[in-house]
């Protein structure tokens, strides 16, 4: 048994998972799983939990049965041997997962009417064909279909067998498949371009470029090994730094009581961080495009789509690597190698001096880097949560990939909607926003979540030449008026703080959550993609903690029509002083395509920061010792003064 609460599962449970429900006689041939996750014990009972007391293990499922596209919520003791709980979820519709995605591109490569369409457009080679499958918004969705596990399917074409398929879309034809008979229902014919004469390959062997001149080689080397460990239960010690390392279908990387040791007394930060949803609409109206927004969380979930990382690629350094272990559409585990990647990163100077008489004080600063790489489709994010020697936590999010793209007629203007790319081809305007979950416990789970703005006090007596500058800190007193916007002109920031410790100096222990990557929606108030997520419509949101509380587009945003996340949990207005807080953000990229996207996108990278506030006594680096000698190379001497 694993000896701590929020160890992942094994490979041996997800199998013990499969045994108990096979054995309760409540799964049928057409069972299908979209997840299974450790159910972790409540909030509370983790805190209060102690090495050497028992350790609950539950396995949480989410089935259907494909045959009456029937959902249930099960939870499957796994100490016991029992199931706990099997619950309906009417009128819910899980998320996809990667088997059916390629059962679908499976059986549409037989299906004559799909045949018969490509071989309309010249298209006989179906080697050369990607069949990409997504999901629909209810708004969407045909209306004689809406009671079916629903999805349609984009066509691409590859111009050779290791081509780009992203480069030749097969414009004016998607497919309308029931995932759960793989039945092709439709086949929607809409306006078609002719191909347009792209130059869409990245690949070296296609480009036709000659190669430029190599880098010379740069290599990361720590001879006595690098400064963390990993525990055999995955606890991550860095440093002053604690933390457990986590992962799931829905989410991929969870950190889990982060924690700074100082000594013998260790101060919690944040119990449980993630990403809990990715909305991506499409801003173009036109037929290709209308129904393109992805949940690419709850729809799908990242962690399903997390590819193995590679040393001197994808990592740097002295690396340590974790797989994840996940569970396909049928409950059987399956293992991704080399999932997450530990390492370290010098981060430039920390803090430095220079004095005419003291001489020259410099400590040079490092990072602690846990990240993971999802596959999306066309699209990849490389996902960095790092850190710092000073106190601060940071998440990155870098997307790369292909952008999709669209022909356009000859002579034909560029649609408002896009920017040309390429030769009759456009890219449209989209958004990536990302939702990230941030159950912050500074010194302990009791917090109030204060608004910081700064403002220029009025000239005055006090004030004669209006230089003054003060700020305003505002709590957020109750969940009504929790969602709250940057203002860049208020230099706003948001600070979790202490309702239990203060610091030397007497002010509440705190963390303030810094957004320069927030993005505005951008919706209509009433447009279908907006009423499924109205998280979006606000960059940060506080809300009380509850375990239940997970995911703020609902818990199955597939197919929905209306908001079952954030603003259900909010409505009852509960007060946020002196309790329990979970702070939301949302950032990412508001993405007006450019050239120089195209054909494979530059990273592009967007952050936030948890620094610390008060939360020390003063700089927590002071004892960082300085770097070794021989790592630093002096000026000659008798140079010229400055």
């Amino acid at each position: 048994m694993p000896d701590h609460p929020l160890v992942p599962l094994s490979g041996e449970e997800f199998r013990r998972n499969l045994d108990v429900l096979r054995a309760s006689g409540r799964l049928t041939p057409t069972t299908r799983f979209a997840g299974v996750v450790l159910a972790e014990p409540p909030k509370a009972d983790v805190l209060a939990w102690a090495p050497g007391d028992p350790v609950p293990r539950r396995a949480r499922s989410v089935v259907w049965d494909r045959a009456d596209n029937r959902a249930h919520d099960v939870v499957v003791d796994l100490v016991a041997g029992t199931v706990e709980r099997f619950e309906p979820l009417p009128g819910a519709t899980p998320n996809f997962t990667l088997d059916e995605f390629h059962e679908v591109d499976r059986v549409l490569r037989t299906e004559p009417r799909v045949v018969q369409a490509l071989a309309a457009r010249g298209i006989t080679d179906l080697d050369l064909v990607l069949l990409d499958t997504w999901t629909y918004g209810a708004a969407l969705m045909p209306p004689q279909w809406r009671d079916r596990r629903l999805g349609w399917v984009d066509v691409w074409r590859r111009g050779t067998p290791g081509g780009n398929p992203y480069a030749h879309p097969v414009n004016g034809l998607k497919f309308v498949v029931d995932v759960n008979t793989l039945e092709l229902l439709d086949v929607e014919d809409g306006p078609v371009v002719p191909d347009a004469p792209t130059r869409g390959e990245y690949d070296p062997a296609l480009t036709g470029l000659e190669p430029a001149p190599p880098l010379r080689p740069l290599e990361i080397t720590q001879p006595e090994g690098p400064s963390f460990t990993v525990t055999d239960d995955g606890e991550l010690r860095w440093r002053n730094w604690s933390v457990r390392i986590g992962f799931t279908h829905r989410e991929g990387l969870v950190l889990h009581q982060l924690a700074w040791v100082d000594g013998d007394e260790r101060r919690e930060i944040g119990y449980r961080m993630s990403f809990a949803e990715m909305v991506v609409p499409y801003r173009d109206p036109s037929f290709e495009h209308r129904r393109r927004t992805a949940y690419d969380i709850g729809e799908w979930g990242l962690g399903y789509m997390t590819t193995s990382l590679e040393l001197g690629c994808d990592c740097l350094g002295e690396i340590r690597y974790l797989d994840a272990v996940l569970a396909d559409s049928r409950g059987e585990p399956y293992v991704v190698p080399q999932a997450v990647c530990l390492h370290e990163e010098d981060d430039a100077v920390l803090w430095k001096h220079v004095d005419e008489h003291a001489g020259t004080q410099v400590r040079r600063s490092r990072r602690m880097v846990v990240s993971f790489h999802a596959t999306v489709a066309n699209y990849e994010y490389l996902v960095y949560w790092r850190l710092y020697l000073d106190g601060t936590i940071e998440c990155e999010v870098r997307a790369t990939g292909i952008m999709v793209t669209t022909p356009i007629a000859e002579g034909a203007p560029t649609p408002a909607t896009g920017v040309l790319v390429d030769e009759r081809t456009y890219a449209p305007i989209h958004q990536h926003f990302i939702v990230a979950r941030l159950d912050l416990d500074v010194d302990g789970p009791r917090t109030t979540v204060h608004e910081v703005d700064t403002h220029v006090v009025p000239t005055g007596p006090d004030n004669p030449h209006g230089l003054a500058l003060a700020t305003t800190s505002t709590p957020v007193r109750s969940e009504r008026e929790s969602g709250r916007d940057v203002d860049q002109q208020r230099q706003r920031v948001w600070k979790v703080a202490s309702t239990r410790r203060t610091n030397a100096w007497g002010t509440p222990t705190a963390y303030k959550l810094v957004t320069p990557d927030a993005i505005p929606h951008l919706f209509a108030p009433d447009a279908p993609q907006f009423l499924r997520a109205p998280v979006i419509g606000h960059d940060v949101w506080v809300t009380r903690h509850h375990d239940d509380e997970l995911w703020p587009a609902g818990d199955h945003p597939t197919q929905s029509s209306e908001d079952l996340g954030i603003t259900r949990w909010t409505a009852d207005d509960e007060p946020l002083e002196d309790t329990d807080t979970v702070l939301w953000h949302v950032f990412g990229i508001h993405h007006v395509p450019r050239p120089e996207d195209w054909p494979v996108m530059p990273s592009d990278a967007v952050v936030f920061r948890l620094k610390p506030s008060g939360f020390f006594d003063r700089n927590p680096a002071l004892d960082l010792p300085p770097n070794p000698a021989a790592h630093c190379h002096r000026p000659p001497t008798g140079g010229k003064k400055n």
